[in-house]
Order: C-alpha cells, then sequence, then structure tokens
C-alpha cells in the first residue's frame, strides 16, 4: 500500500479509536496483520471457548490459524460440511466467551455497520458471547451510514455471493437489485452504535485492505 494512503489510513484510524471510546468500545491500531494476530491473542485468555461470524478478514489476517494452533477451545462452525451441524455449531457459538468477527463498514464517527445473511454474526454482536472481537480493514471505513450502506451494496455484497456461489443478481452483475429470492445474503441490517456493556466490544483497525 502506498506510503501516503497509510499514513492517512493511521490518522482515520486514530480519529475512530477516539470515538469508539464516546461508544464503550475499545479500538485498537494493528499496522499489519502480524500486529493484528498479536493483538487478537492478547485479548483472547488461553483456555477461552472461541469461535466466529463468517469472515473472510479473520482468516485472511491468520487470526483463525493462531488461534486453532494456541491454547484454545476453538469450535469453528465453517468446519462441518454438514449444514445441520454448522448451524448447531453457530447457535452454540453465541455461548462462546470469545467471539470474533469482521464488519461491513465502520464510519468515522465509529457506528458499525453490518448486513447479515442468516443472522448468525449479527446475533452475536449484539447479545451472547462474553466478549467480540472485531477486525476491520481499513477499506471499510466510511464517512456515513448512507456510504456505509453503499458500500455494502457494490463492495461487499458482490465479492461474497460469488464465494458462497449463490446466483443473486449483484453476483452476476455487480450491481445490487434489492433481491429477495431464497439466495439473498442481505436479510438483517445492524447499526451498533454503542456497546451497553463495558469491555464486551473490542475493535482491531487493521492499516491494510481486508475481506470485502
Amino acid at each position: 500500500m502506498n506510503a501516503n494512503i497509510k499514513a492517512s489510513n493511521k490518522a482515520k484510524i486514530e480519529t475512530l479509536i477516539k470515538k469508539f471510546e464516546t461508544r464503550n468500545i475499545t479500538g485498537y491500531y494493528a499496522e499489519d496483520s502480524a500486529e493484528a494476530v498479536k493483538l487478537a491473542l492478547q485479548l483472547t485468555p488461553e483456555g477461552s471457548h472461541v469461535s466466529f461470524g463468517g469472515s473472510v478478514t479473520i482468516t485472511e489476517t491468520g487470526i483463525r490459524n493462531a488461534l486453532k494452533a494456541g491454547n484454545y477451545n476453538v469450535v469453528d462452525p465453517w468446519d462441518y460440511k454438514d449444514p445441520s451441524e454448522g448451524r448447531k455449531v453457530r447457535r452454540e457459538a453465541l455461548l462462546s466467551d470469545v467471539f470474533f468477527m469482521s464488519a461491513n463498514a465502520v464510519t468515522i464517527d465509529g457506528e458499525i455497520v453490518n448486513v447479515d445473511g442468516t443472522g448468525n454474526r449479527v446475533a452475536g454482536l449484539i447479545f451472547g458471547p462474553e466478549r467480540v472481537i472485531i477486525v476491520i480493514g481499513a477499506n471499510k471505513i466510511v464517512s456515513d451510514e448512507a456510504e456505509a450502506i453503499a458500500r455494502i451494496k457494490s463492495a461487499a455484497a458482490p465479492p461474497n455471493n460469488i464465494r458462497l456461489h449463490n446466483e443473486t443478481p449483484c453476483a452476476i452483475t455487480g450491481k445490487c437489485a434489492g433481491c429477495l429470492n431464497s439466495s439473498t445474503i442481505c436479510n438483517h441490517t445492524v447499526i451498533t452504535r454503542r456497546s451497553g456493556i463495558a469491555d464486551r466490544i473490542h475493535v482491531i483497525m487493521v492499516n491494510e485492505n481486508l475481506g470485502y
């Protein structure tokens, strides 16, 4: 990444971390994925029951593999090929000690925006796990909620639908058509403006382009 873009991203993230504080959310700066992995492990007590929401970012950074290699009780719903088993484990994930996920967008004022398909990811964010760790790349920083939704429609939904082999209009044309078919992954929109519980939501902002 260009040095000037990195510097600009760092300034935005430093602003975000201050905004998170006003929203009862704890923010961290990571220069790169390696630093994000170190922070993630520091925030996860050994022996913890750990699980995940669907996230390309958690895989790309190496956090998923690092947790599985460490002294943690990791239950990964996406290790199960049987759909019924996967659903069962996703429900169990809502009672984990530490729940890892990413976000579709974050506004410069510190609001975290997610659009979800089955709802397990946003369910874990809202209630259940004792600690939620959200890992977000700098590419997901936007100015406001409207830009967040626009970003999700244009930059997140199309590649995610392609990844999941869903034949939605955006996977075919790259443009959102507001579909309501059985394959859509845009079922639940959640905007987290504040954490109601102190020391529960932790956000690692990574100065890299990660995920969708």
